[in-house]
């Protein structure tokens, strides 16, 4: 699969994971911000660290990078025992792997096998919320927008029960720094009840802040190759 923005086309409509989300609406910033001014700096900011960790992510070998979809395949696992008793029979939303993003579909696969029901983010309408439509590794996948796999529309649509996000950056407090088009918050927002988020990223990744904004919804949890790394207290 290409990683080359220039050779991503649309067929019409929007069908994608929400790793894009930035090429589609690349000045998302909530307008209900106190200051504007700010949040126009907040979003320049992003864009720039953006930018800067995904370079970094780049850079890391092949190696390296299998070797913490491993590590984080394994803290997962034990994450969905503790908590879910393996999420058998759950509605479990992973994501399809882009631009160094940690490859976690060994695991989608086992979980499976286990009786997990897994699905896929999609991007059906511009600047509205994610479906997700079921995957299974027997899924003739489809070329959505710019070129990535996705399930095909006669798969079924499900609502996750608990659901990953790849992150570009993170912070201790739960914030995820992602692609800059607002979707997996305007989903998070859309979604009752709201499913368990994890967050899925590098340890590298880790920022002081993100200057959180009105529209940011911190992670249930994140997790990187060292373990849980972020936890949001429940009630």
């Amino acid at each position: 699969m290409s990683d080359d923005p220039d050779k991503f086309r649309s067929q019409g409509g929007f069908s994608s994971p929400p790793c894009y989300a930035a090429d589609v609406a690349p000045d998302y910033f909530d307008p209900l911000a106190v200051d504007p001014e700010q949040a126009r700096d907040v979003a320049r900011w992003r864009k720039a660290e953006r930018a800067r960790l995904r370079d970094e992510r780049q850079a890391l070998t092949v190696a390296e990078r299998q070797a913490i979809g491993v590590a984080l395949m394994s803290h997962l696992r034990e994450v969905l025992t503790a908590r879910f008793g393996g999420a058998h029979g759950r509605v479990f939303s992973a994501y399809w792997p882009i631009k160094g993003e940690p490859d976690l579909r060994p695991l989608m696969a086992e979980l499976h096998a286990a009786g997990v029901i897994v699905a896929l983010p999609i991007v059906e309408t511009k600047a509205a919320p994610l479906t997700f439509r079921r995957w299974t590794p027997e899924t003739k996948m489809v070329r959505g927008d710019w070129n990535i796999p996705v399930p095909p529309p006669d798969a079924p649509e499900v609502r996750p029960d608990i659901a990953l996000a790849p992150l570009v950056g993170w912070t201790a407090e739960g914030y995820r720094l992602g692609y800059g088009g607002g979707y997996f918050d305007r989903t998070l927002a859309s979604l009752k009840p709201r499913p368990f988020v994890i967050g899925i990223g590098f340890e590298a990744a880790r920022l002081p802040t993100i200057f959180p904004q009105p529209h940011d919804i911190p992670l249930d949890l994140i997790l990187t190759e060292t373990g849980v790394r972020s936890e949001r207290a429940a009630g």
